[in-house]
């Protein structure tokens, strides 16, 4: 096994009642106390290295990690001199930048949570309401917008009437201000524990309104050993990456500032986002600094991949220095995997590591993970060491998922009925999710993530529907045809299918509004055909499709923070649409003929 790689060394338990344990044999080996620990060592051993960078005009401003520390003591000093505690958040409406990086490890040196929350809440006037409801759970003593001006009129709003403005520039107390009038902190940051609340995450909202996830700086502490355990080579060389993904998600904000922080890595903010209108951005900034990791969503993947076919020398710079590919969120495509893997071998001879890993944001995130090479998309690896897994396995060996172990959380916030809810009578969280093993004989070929039990349902027959998997099949099959695509037919004769239009579907020469809905003739009947050959049996097969017209809202719930689908909101607040979706005589409804046999 190559030095820079881990080799899985997993033991597993199969208990009497049926249920699986998997743990790895390895203990794990020293954790820092706290986040700022991992700035204070820094700073000491490598003042001038780059911890922290945002764009500014050509190039790129840079904080030393000396500069962050003394930065973010600063800061710190000058929230204590608002009286900011661990009982009054800081809540944060604005995306990544290094004001924000610095706000938060001021705010951890001495004990208050911050609250990092989807900046679409902020831009977005109908989903403000989000912002009114997260106050109203954390209770806020601060809030921080970079721009106050621009954000004046969702930081007066009435949640935020008796707390502390803070900004970058505009209205309201500047960090620059707090910094020059904060003192001491060091009998404060002495009271900070393993145990305090570091900050507090919202979960996605997927299925549910979103719940607060106390995190705290051990849950945070220990998955990064966890990591650097599995990965030694993020201890041998300091990782730099040029990354996009966003702070208030666990995978961003924990996952990915803290691989840096905690390793004296460099984090270049990336501007950009993979959707096309910003997607330039990235390639840019590509273009400028190149990484020894790369984080990805699937989607981000492959247009990196279409770019790199095309620009030999972005080609060069992508690929040199890479110790590892990562992507999360959904399974990546084969053919990206390939045609990454086949340029990587073209620059450099050999493939870096290209992984992945699961998790949640009440697991701080990694808690399985893929740490040694594969040849295949979908892999989620093994558990990393003092993480347990519970499995349940049904008759086909598809396992309801539990874990347990000092990254997992503890409970929701100022929520005791969900929390009583989530774990079971050992303690195991229930995650809701399904995996399978790779190989049932050697469970050190690791697991493959097969969607969450919570969106399964029955057909009228009693069929059970395993939509995560039709959803993904669905979606492999018609690729950028569609924005997206949610399952339905609970209780329903048969599989239905609600299409969100791509921007591709939505400048079709023949696009047609019909009674709220949309057709797109020229593209129907390749439609149907896709569909038609999907699946064989009735817990497969899609029967009829239709193509909404109304975009998704975030203000109504449909969409989350990560721009994931809610599929509860979007089905109850379009019922009248689920209605006509199963009425075969409806104009609206593209029925889908079977396959031929």
């Amino acid at each position: 096994m190559n030095a820079k790689y881990r080799a899985h060394d997993v033991i597993r338990e199969d208990r009497a009642d049926g249920s699986i344990l998997l743990r790895a044999r390895d203990p794990l080996g020293p954790v820092a106390a706290k986040t700022t620990d991992w700035l204070e060592t820094w700073a000491a051993k490598t003042p001038d290295a780059i911890f922290i960078a945002e764009r500014s005009g050509a190039g790129w401003r840079e904080v030393s990690y000396v500069q962050a520390r003394e930065k973010a003591r600063a800061l710190a000093g000058g929230l204590l001199d608002l009286g900011l505690t661990s009982e009054t958040p800081i809540l944060i409406l604005s995306g990544n930048s290094i004001d924000h990086g610095l706000l938060a490890l001021a705010a951890q040196y001495i004990g208050v949570p911050i609250v990092p929350l989807a900046e679409q809440y902020a831009l977005i006037p109908t989903a403000r309401s989000q912002i009114d409801y997260v106050a109203g759970l954390v209770k806020p003593g601060a809030v921080f917008a970079e721009d106050g001006d621009a954000l004046a009129d969702v930081l007066t709003r009435d949640v935020f009437a008796s707390v502390h403005k803070l900004v970058s520039r505009g209205k309201g107390t500047s960090l620059a201000e707090l910094t020059k009038i904060g003192g001491a902190i060091g009998g404060v940051n002495a009271l900070v524990t393993p145990d305090t609340v570091a900050k507090i995450l919202m979960t996605s909202g997927s299925t549910s309104s979103p719940k607060g996830v106390p995190t705290t700086h051990k849950m945070m502490c220990v998955n990064q050993a966890q990591l650097a355990y599995s990965l030694p080579f993020l201890t041998t060389r300091p990782p730099v990456i040029v990354d996009w993904l966003p702070w208030n998600h666990v995978f961003g904000g924990s996952h990915n500032f803290n691989m840096m922080l905690a390793n004296g890595g460099a984090l270049y903010i990336d501007g950009g986002k993979p959707v096309p209108h910003l997607v330039g951005k990235t390639f840019e900034n590509q273009r400028l600094k190149s990484g020894t990791i790369t984080f990805n969503v699937p989607l981000g993947f492959a247009m990196i991949r279409d770019e790199l076919k095309k620009d030999k020398d972005l080609r060069q710079r992508y690929f040199s220095e890479l110790d590892m590919l990562f992507y999360a969120g959904a399974s990546l495509a084969q053919d990206v995997w390939t045609d990454l893997e086949d340029m990587a071998r073209d620059v450099r001879g050999e493939m870096p590591l290209f992984t992945s890993s699961w998790g949640l944001t009440e697991t701080a995130p990694a808690h399985l993970l893929q740490h040694q090479p594969t040849d295949r998309s979908g892999v989620i690896g093994v558990p990393m060491p003092a993480g347990e897994v519970k499995l349940i396995p049904d008759a086909d060996m598809r396992c309801d998922v539990r874990v347990r172990g000092p990254n997992v959380f503890a409970g929701y916030l100022n929520n005791p009925e969900q929390t009583a809810e989530a774990f079971d009578e050992e303690g195991y969280f229930k995650t809701g999710d399904a995996m399978f093993f790779v190989d049932p004989e050697n469970p050190n070929l690791g697991m493959k993530f097969d969607g969450r039990i919570s969106e399964e349902f029955k057909l009228q027959s009693g069929t059970w529907v395993r939509a995560a998997a039709v959803r993904l099949d669905v979606l492999n099959k018609l690729g950028d045809t569609v924005a997206d695509v949610v399952i339905t037919g609970a209780d329903e004769k048969d599989i239905g299918l609600f299409i969100i239009p791509s921007a591709a579907m939505r400048a079709a020469d023949d696009l047609a509004e019909v009674d709220g809905c949309l057709r797109v003739a020229s593209m129907e009947a390749a439609l149907r055909a896709t569909l038609a050959s999907i699946g064989g049996s009735s817990s497969t097969r899609i029967a009829r499709a239709l193509i909404l017209s109304e975009p998704l809202s975030m203000g109504d719930g449909e969409i989350t923070a990560k721009g994931s689908v809610n599929f509860k909101k979007l089905l109850t607040r379009r019922a009248s649409l689920l209605e006509r979706l199963y009425d075969d005589a409806d104009p609206v409804t593209i029925l889908i003929p079977k396959a031929s046999t």
